[in-house]
């Protein structure tokens, strides 16, 4: 049987909010089979609890952000999907993610600070089957017309791959890759995605506090672009790295649907928002998706099985 997995036992971190600016202290434990993965609002009078699923996103500017039923004046929980991202690159179905503030810390702007914090708790397996999201027929989502144009798309693929296209016109974007492919079953999530870094453009950072945002971004956590350059001191960690958190961030967002996905992800100029409302649509067709499990893993898509053990 292909099992469900989670931490072996508890981990910790404390950091800041990229947007808020709050510092922030992160617990994650363990979770019983079933019980997918929760963020707890610890630090509100009356702890607040928030089940991964596409309904509970409630604001997707600059980051997906959930509430309780999708409430936008609900308590909240904002930048999730680099934590989620790091999960579905471990395989990890359950976990309690415990904040005391509303957003998750930043860390180095990447997943690879979370997964060495999963890694670092240890993996376990657990007696359930593990539960996919099988796709069954092609949902799309396309916005705009031209130069706005964006889409994004889940089709049948028995397995999880993903490519991503971006279009920044910008020197800097246009000197390094601007499409990648992934495929999460070849087990190099950690080495190829979860070091790419956000990243921001200094012509926005006073819009963007006007607006609340990125209060806590520096050059430690985040790939600060001018008109011409980018201006950390050490450069890029990836030559394509500007796509590649484009997938972790996709990776992040279609965690939201609560069990892994075997299907096959492309988007144009997709974020956060259309992600979301991708996961929707699909959700809402129960002709596109079935629910699978694997009585014998070695069943299972290429790579699914070995993930987390094999690191």
């Amino acid at each position: 049987m292909l099992q469900q997995r989670t931490l072996q036992s508890m981990t910790r971190a404390v950091g800041v909010g990229v947007h808020g600016g709050q510092r922030v202290e992160m617990t994650l434990r363990p979770a019983p089979p079933d019980h997918g993965i929760v963020f707890r609002r610890v630090d509100l009078p009356q702890p607040v609890a928030i089940t991964v699923t596409p309904e509970v996103v409630s604001d997707t500017r600059m980051a997906t952000t959930l509430s309780p039923g999708g409430d936008p004046g609900g308590p909240k929980v904002q930048t999730v999907e680099h934590l989620l991202s790091a999960c579905a690159g471990l395989g990890l179905d359950n976990l309690i993610v415990d904040i005391t503030a509303e957003e998750v810390p930043i860390l180095d702007g990447s997943a690879a600070s979370f997964v060495y914090l999963l890694q670092s708790a240890g993996i376990a397996l657990q007696d359930a089957p593990k539960r996919f999201i099988r796709v069954k027929k092609p949902v799309e989502i396309r916005e705009g017309e031209g130069a706005r144009l964006m889409w994004a798309r889940l089709e049948p693929f028995e397995g999880y791959k993903l490519a991503f296209e971006i279009d920044f016109d910008h020197p800097a974007v246009d000197q390094t890759g601007q499409r990648v492919e992934f495929d999460m079953g070849s087990g190099q999530y950690k080495r190829e995605i979860a070091r790419a870094r956000t990243f921001g453009f200094t012509k926005d950072v006073d819009m963007m506090r006007a607006r609340g945002l990125g209060r806590g971004g520096s050059m430690d956590n985040v790939i600060v672009v001018d008109e011409r350059k980018v201006l950390n001191a050490e450069g890029l960690r990836y030559d394509d790295e500007f796509v590649k958190h484009k997938i972790l961030d996709a990776i992040g967002d279609m965690a939201m649907a609560g069990h892994p996905l075997l299907a096959a992800y492309s988007a144009f100029r997709s974020g956060h928002a259309l992600n979301n409302k991708l996961l929707r649509k699909l959700m809402a067709d129960p002709q596109a998706w079935e629910v699978v499990t694997f009585d014998d893993a070695s069943k299972a898509p290429r790579g699914l099985a070995e993930l987390a053990p094999a690191w």
